[in-house]
Formats: structure tokens, sequence, C-alpha cells
């Protein structure tokens, strides 16, 4: 499920996609930091959202600001330094109001009530999905890539790894070629097999053929040893390490 967080510290953005991200049913796929930007982006992207995670200071103003100019029937969780603003929050759309400093869990258990939300109204709904949708997801089978002045086109089987590096994203061959390529990192980790892809961190998506080994790292994290190297260590954030070490074992 798609995921737009909303929230002006840098740190607090990164720590709170980072435990998103760690429940495999959800991506951040657009961080926003004003009002501004968040309207422009849901009057353009708002049918592609299943959920909000919104700060209640923003840049330039309170965040209810936002309902004054465009309709929102998205979810959303609160996630604030004030308590002043819940039944405000509750009147917009939301499901839960959470306090900074938060802690891991409390953001976990937002994401499990809208599962719970979202599962309870698809069987008030009746909703089925009919026979002829069930079928086997495509993953894309090749990637454009620049070289110099031109672009080539790399298979998808080639790549051992996508990695971010100076903002721009890279992805790495198994015979250690390394090309910038022309997508961002949230758009290629939805199109890759994620069987045979993983997303250790935000900054690197890897391909279970490309890891050696995996040694433990400080703070319960792990780092791996791959066929190929870059120019950031392969550390796989603290939170998602369960989750790795069942991919790794799953197989396909």
């Amino acid at each position: 499920m798609n995921v737009l967080l909303v929230e002006d510290e840098h740190h607090t953005a990164q720590m709170l996609q980072e435990i998103i991200e760690s429940d495999k049913d959800f991506i951040v796929i657009k961080t926003l930091d004003s009002i501004a930007e968040t309207v422009l982006y849901l009057a353009k992207y708002g049918q592609n959202i299943d959920l909000i995670f919104l700060d209640i200071h923003l840049s330039d103003g309170h965040s209810f600001e936002i309902f004054r100019h465009i309709d929102i029937s998205i979810p959303i969780v609160f996630c604030t330094a004030y308590d002043e603003y819940a039944l405000n929050a509750i009147k917009n759309n939301g499901i839960e109001y959470i306090l900074k400093p938060f802690e891991d869990e409390e953001i976990l258990n937002a994401l499990h009530k809208f599962k719970q939300l979202a599962g309870r109204f698809k069987k008030q709904m009746n909703f089925e999905i009919p026979a002829e949708t069930h079928k086997m997801p495509v993953y894309q089978e090749s990637f454009l890539a620049r070289q110099k002045d031109r672009t080539i086109v790399v298979l998808t089987e080639n790549i051992a790894m996508f990695a971010i590096e100076d903002d721009i994203v890279y992805l790495y061959t198994f015979d250690r070629k390394r090309y910038p390529v022309f997508k961002n990192i949230e758009y290629i980790a939805n199109v890759c097999d994620p069987h045979i892809f993983f997303r250790i961190n935000r900054q690197m998506l890897i391909n279970r053929n490309a890891i050696v080994t995996i040694q433990p790292y400080f703070n319960r994290k792990v780092i791996l040893e791959l066929k190929v190297k870059s120019e950031n260590q392969p550390i796989v954030s603290r939170l998602k390490v369960s989750a790795f070490k069942e991919w790794l074992e799953g197989g396909k």
C-alpha cells in the first residue's frame, strides 16, 4: 500500500519511513515538507495514495490548511508534538493521533489499525476480486541506463543491485559495471521481482544472487558482503533484518 509522508523534520521523516517500510505491505512513495507541495501533489496523484502520515506544524503553516484547498478522502495518521489538535484531526480523516517523540510500536500499531479498517470496509462492501484478475504480476525485464552520450539496455537478470549515490540512482551489473539510470528507487523497487530483489535500506535494492555473506553490525543491523563493490556499505537497516532473513530463506 502506498503511503504519503508529510513531515518537515528530515531526521523524523527518515525514521518514519524506515518504520513504515519495515511492514512489507507499505511503501513510502513520496515525502513532502510543506502545505503547498502537498496540495499540488495530492491534486495530481491523490488517487494513488492509500494512507497519509501528516505532521501538523509544517514549514509554511498548520497542515489543516491543506483541507481548505483540496478535498481529501484518504485516511490520515497525524503525527505531531502537540496534543491540542486531536479533535480537529478526527474531523479531517484522522484514524490515529500519535504524539512525538513516538515509539516504533505506535507507528506499527497505526499501520495495523489501518489494515484492519480497510479489511472491514472491503468485507462490508462485499468486495471480491474477479477471478480473471488473478494473474501473475509482470516485472520489468530491462532498464535503460546512461553510458556517456548514449543510452544502453541492461537486462534485469544481469543487475546485482541498485544504489543511490549523491542523489543519483546507479545500477551495478554482475560484471562490475556501474551506470546511472533514469528512474527513482521507489519506482525500481515496485517493478522488480520481490523474490529476487530486496530493499535493504533507503539507498539500496539488492539482488539475492549478489549476496556472499551476512555479518553482524552495530545496533542490531547486519552488513553484507556482495559480489560487487559500491561506494556505500550495504547495511540492512535494523527494522528490516528479520524480514530480510526470512526473504533469503524463502526463495521462490
